[in-house]
């Protein structure tokens, strides 16, 4: 038994290899794309580097359903509940440089705190989470009928 785990172990150990090839061919494109290896990704282990770069380059700097400015807006929503300076950094950076202008980067960090703000009300009053999907779907109901009165 305890040889089966140990070679178990062995197949799950040679599973994270990575060629150097591999790694290097990441270094490049990430200095082809970014201009420099930022030292952060030198720092995360090599096989999880060639793993995650190609995500980060088509969801950060790709073409993807979602245009890039909007990216990074939820991008920065996300990293001012999370608290990380360096997200909110990058995405702030990131949005301005895809066309976001001050007045949505300031209406973005203001969704963000009353999603978060509303979130813990509803968390505090331990408010039923089946009564609020009835109520958002009654809400949806009469949003589209109104929309329908409109046209």
């Amino acid at each position: 038994m305890l040889k089966q785990i140990y070679s178990l172990f062995q197949r799950c150990e040679r599973g994270g290899e990575i060629e150097m090839g591999e790694y290097e061919n990441a270094l490049k494109d990430i200095k082809k794309t970014l201009g420099i290896v930022p030292g952060f990704m030198k720092a995360i282990p090599k096989d999880v580097l060639v793993k995650d770069w190609p995500l980060m380059k088509k969801y950060s700097v790709g073409e993807t359903a979602i245009p890039a400015k909007y990216r990074e807006l939820m991008g920065l929503a996300v990293s001012a509940n999370i608290k990380c300076p360096y997200c909110a950094l990058m995405h702030t950076a990131m949005a301005s440089l895809n066309g976001a202008t001050d007045e949505e980067i300031s209406e973005t960090a203001f969704l963000a705190s009353y999603t978060a703000r509303w979130s813990a009300m509803l968390h505090a009053l331990q408010y039923n989470y089946d009564t609020f999907m009835k109520e958002v779907h009654q809400i949806g109901e009469y949003a589209k009928k109104a929309a329908k009165k409109k046209k």
